[in-house]
């Protein structure tokens, strides 16, 4: 995993392609988050190593301009036109309701997605293999996702019949979600109960909801909600005493059970390669949209004690980081 200071180690021992650009006006990335730098500083300092590997370095070749909507989809618009006024050169996003801003924001500057779940289904592209327009990058979409983070739930869980699935339908791509999700735990034997969260105000009642229609464990999406609210949610959790499954790794450092899914970093780390192609004069929309090839494992042993909650011993084989 990059630390902090293999991250200036990279930097100090950039390539020397980066000298030749001195003199040049440095290229701007603009950035379109869902959470603050400090929350998000894993993945980003992954952007900001595979763009250093390729010679960009912040200050002689790179000035990076991050903004975060803070938890406020609604926010995303403000954001996206002010970078758009500030004539970057290329905007980096993260989720659904972040790129779809930035594309209504414009159609000329390019657009590179960290993470979307289904850029074709919501109109961001035409297809990912030729997506047109301005806008490409990495998709954190896969079929297995759904089936296998029930299916390592119901490991946790042995007696689950019913499990309540977090949700905000606000997002078109939580939406899709849900129903792949609805239709494996139907496949599984399972009842799958939505809670579609749509504002902070709604997560207290919704995880009240679950109790009182007794389901034995929680499956939790991510987008820009679930993530500004995280430790609420995760507190929420322990409180009522429901094994909960998350999306990303932050949820469990946070205290939550388990998570499985893609692995952010890396396709942070990818996104630089699109940056880099697009800096060179590629046209984003004949830049193919890529699928996750990496996905991790993550469980805190510590709330699986708290809730009773046993390991199975091939899981904690298989697992890529456990909290004790």
């Amino acid at each position: 995993m990059t630390t902090r200071r293999n991250l200036l180690g990279l930097l100090c021992l950039a390539p020397l392609a980066a000298r030749a650009q001195q003199g040049r006006r440095p290229h701007r990335v603009g950035v379109l988050e869902t959470s603050s730098l400090r929350a998000n500083i894993e993945n980003f300092d992954r952007f900001r190593q595979g763009l250093a590997e390729r010679g960009y370095v912040e200050g002689p070749s790179l000035v990076i301009a991050y903004r975060s909507a803070e938890g406020r989809t609604e926010r995303f618009v403000a954001l996206a036109a002010e970078l758009v006024r500030s004539k970057v050169d290329l905007i980096l996003t993260r989720g659904t309701p972040a790129t779809l801003a930035a594309k209504r924001a414009t159609s000329e500057i390019p657009i590179v997605m960290a993470a979307v779940s289904d850029p074709v289904e919501s109109g961001l592209a035409a297809s990912l293999a030729r997506p047109g327009g301005n806008v490409t990058g990495l998709t954190s979409a896969s079929a297995e996702l759904a089936p296998r983070r029930l299916e390592l739930l119901k490991a946790l869980v042995p007696k689950m019949s019913r499990v309540a699935v977090y949700s905000n339908h606000d997002n078109l791509a939580a939406q899709a979600t849900w129903k792949d999700t609805d239709q494996a735990a139907r496949s599984m034997g399972l009842e799958a109960m939505l809670l579609d969260v749509r504002s902070s105000e709604q997560i207290a009642p919704a995880f009240e909801k679950a109790v009182r229609e007794r389901a034995d464990a929680l499956l939790v999406g991510i987008e820009t909600l679930a993530q500004s609210n995280r430790t609420v949610i995760v507190e929420l959790a322990g409180r009522h005493r429901l094994p909960a499954m998350f999306s990303a790794r932050e949820f469990v450092d946070a205290g939550g059970l388990v998570s499985y899914g893609v692995n952010y970093s890396d396709l942070y780390y990818r996104a630089a390669g699109y940056a880099d192609r697009i800096f060179k004069g590629a046209k984003p929309g004949e830049l193919p949209i890529e699928r996750p090839t990496k996905f991790s494992l993550f469980i805190n042993r510590r709330t699986a004690n708290s809730l009773g909650v046993v390991i199975p011993p091939d899981l904690l084989l298989r697992a890529d980081w456990t909290v004790d």
